[in-house]
């Protein structure tokens, strides 16, 4: 593979990209609470109670609905779920997580759009992955709308 100039600026834009990234108030924030979060007692208790109760749910899948805790254990660990899904801390956790995988997201789409349009970039957001691809053609077999 030849390296063009081209190439390297895109690789000295990626970069600056990740250093704004590291010093973004989203990221700062991401980490503070993710910290917070480790070193809460009650939410790090919840968490080690959730892996439990996720161990049994993955062990009861194995058979379905034929294991005997089916309906016991889906309905405890979706209760629970929901349980720490509210907890204000493990909330605000996750709403920064979130914020972080969305700004992810928008500096790979504009990193990809830099090397090329046909580019797809998955993002698990229908917003991004529809502005980068080519609504189904290409790969799957459909009629290609790439330019």
């Amino acid at each position: 593979m030849v390296t063009t100039m081209t190439d390297i600026n895109i690789l000295q834009e990626s970069h600056q990209f990740s250093e704004i990234i590291l010093e973004s108030d989203t990221f700062n924030d991401y980490v503070d609470l993710k910290q917070q979060v480790q070193s809460n007692k009650e939410a790090q208790t919840m968490l080690r109670h959730f892996r439990s109760l996720k161990e049994s749910y993955d062990e009861v899948q194995r058979f379905g609905k034929y294991h005997p805790d089916f309906k016991k254990i889906t309905k405890e660990v979706r209760e629970y779920k929901r349980e720490l899904d509210t907890h204000p801390l493990i909330a605000e956790y996750k709403n920064a997580e979130k914020e972080l995988e969305n700004l992810l997201n928008e500096v790979s789409q504009i990193i990809a759009l830099a090397v090329s349009p046909q580019i797809k970039v998955p993002t698990g957001n229908p917003f991004f992955d529809q502005a980068s691809s080519c609504s189904g053609g290409c790969g799957s077999g459909g009629s290609c709308g790439c330019g």
